[in-house]
């Protein structure tokens, strides 16, 4: 694995980048999202907790859904 990283430095590189870019925008729509709708116990997780927008996602497309349904 070691071999692969270094000898595909750029690529590595590249796949980092692209990986923060998406974590960080699935990670602000969830927290405007949170914070619009005054989900303080979500916003916090999602702002400590790094997940690579998986948690971000769920929250967007079913969680706040459900929590808007029951209110």
């Amino acid at each position: 694995m070691e071999n692969f990283i270094l000898n595909n430095f750029s690529l590595f590189l590249l796949l980092l980048v692209i990986l923060i870019i998406w974590s960080i925008v699935w990670k602000g729509l969830a927290l405007w999202k949170s914070a619009r709708l005054g989900h303080k116990p979500w916003f916090i997780v999602m702002l400590i907790l790094n997940t690579a927008g998986i948690l971000e996602i769920l929250y967007l497309f079913i969680f706040s859904k459900m929590i808007k349904k029951n209110k």
